[in-house]
């Protein structure tokens, strides 16, 4: 480009010198008053030149050539400047306290304590957690109800209890604002628990005598209900029903916890331990496991750990039990000739639970459910068995156990190969009994 003015160019029939880069040649000079450490100035709004890349100096303004240097000293320019950083002190102070502010209030979203009430409670409110509900499922439940102010203050609570994680399927009555600590301990308290028990080995007349009670209904409305709707409760594909069977259901009202309000409908209460029965089931793998046991199918293999239930005392009693079970059922078998000979089953027609049954009261008896008269297995289920009972009688011991006796009358079972030392047991129970055991 052409010299600007003030500029000398180069010489006639001179070449100015070409630097061998970028960089070597003479730099122009730095003007620009961040690198030179001067005051800013401010262009005078004034007329432009038409002609001239300046503005009017009548218009007390400076050109492109440099400012008015009387200016620089001008108070008035010191002043203005002052006041700018002043402003720019203003303006970082609102910046920084925004930020300050912003980022509070991220803290406390992110990593503050969450909302939550402080008192225990007042009032009562029925909250039902489901089978294989998460804490958070849990919170969100309380949270509905009222009794909590946040899902989070009950699931950090329930994190700081040790027992916080034992937290169980139920019905609980609780209040209304409650803190996250007082929720997660009352719900830990038995007595807090509004819950259904079945207890291994009960029998369904039992379970459907208490659902009765619970839900405050005439007596025999449940058992009503479960001969009506049997088809429409959830019984697997492999359960049976037939003229020998006194009831189809037996066997799958699973023992557990349950969350059985007032006001829930009977069918609803049969359903939930149904469901639950099935999925135990399916884990289980009854049916595969029933062709392991040679097993006509896995209706019988519940059978089995019907009775390993009703006839165990204790956990070590029942492995050796189902192998008493499938020892007697042996083709082979020449001491009880496939007779089970329990008293279990024969206590189970007559919906009876004695101990000491006479022969001429079993002998004398041909139903289905004698295995002191009828050979093998009885038509179904007596009771419904416990996870131990269900393990048993898909794992028995392989040890030739053949007979036991409970020898104590009460809760000592023994076992015996032989029935010689089957009747020495049996003396020994007679013993017992005279002594008043």
């Amino acid at each position: 480009p052409p010299p600007g003015r003030g500029q000398a160019g180069p010489a006639a029939g001179q070449r100015r010198p070409e630097p061998e880069n970028d960089w070597d040649g003479p730099q122009p000079e730095e003007t620009h008053p961040f690198f030179t450490g001067a005051d800013t100035p401010v262009p005078a709004r004034g007329r432009r030149d038409e002609d001239d890349d300046r503005y009017d100096e009548s218009d007390d303004a400076y050109d492109d050539h440099g400012g008015d240097g009387d200016r620089r000293g001008d108070g008035k320019k010191k002043g203005r400047s002052g006041r700018a950083c002043l402003v720019v002190a203003v303006v970082l102070l609102g910046v920084v306290g925004g930020v300050s502010y912003v980022g509070y209030n991220f803290y406390q979203d992110r990593f503050g304590p969450p909302p939550d009430f402080s008192g225990s409670g007042t009032g009562a409110v029925q909250i039902v957690v489901p089978e294989g509900a998460s804490g958070a499922e849990i919170a969100a439940l309380l949270v509905k109800g009222g009794v909590v102010k946040s899902q989070g203050a009950f699931v950090e609570a329930q994190k700081d209890n040790p027992k916080g994680d034992t937290i169980q399927a139920g019905v609980y009555t609780l209040g209304t604002g409650m803190s996250g600590q007082n929720a997660v301990t009352k719900m830990l308290d038995p007595k807090s628990q509004d819950v259904l028990i079945v207890a291994p080995g009960w029998r369904n007349g039992q379970v459907y005598a208490a659902i009765d009670k619970r839900l405050g209904v005439k007596d025999g409305t449940t058992k009503a209900v479960a001969k009506s709707q049997l088809k429409t409760l959830g019984l697997p594909d492999w359960a049976q029903n037939n003229g020998k069977i006194k009831d189809p259901l037996e066997g799958f009202l699973l023992p557990g916890n349950y969350g059985v309000a007032k006001g829930t409908k009977p069918e609803a209460a049969l359903k939930q331990m149904v469901t639950r029965a099935d999925d135990a089931y399916t884990k289980a793998d009854l049916v595969g496991e029933a062709e392991k046991r040679g097993l006509r199918d896995p209706w019988q293999l519940l059978t089995v750990a019907s009775l390993v239930q009703a006839e165990g005392k204790t956990h070590d009693d029942f492995r050796k039990m189902s192998e008493v079970v499938y020892n007697r059922l042996k083709p082979t078998n020449t001491e009880t000739n496939q007779l089970l000979q329990f008293d279990s089953t024969f206590n189970y027609l007559k919906g009876q639970s004695k101990i000491d049954l006479t022969e001429a009261e079993v002998n004398g008896n041909h139903d289905p459910y004698n295995t002191y008269t009828v050979k093998g297995l009885p038509p179904g289920p007596i009771g419904n068995p416990g996870p131990d009972a269900l393990a048993a009688a898909v794992n028995p011991t392989s040890d030739g156990w053949m007979y036991f006796v409970a020898t104590d009358g009460a809760d000592k079972t023994e076992f015996a190969k032989t029935n010689a030392e089957f009747e020495k047991l049996k003396d020994k129970f007679n013993d017992n009994k005279g002594l008043g055991g």
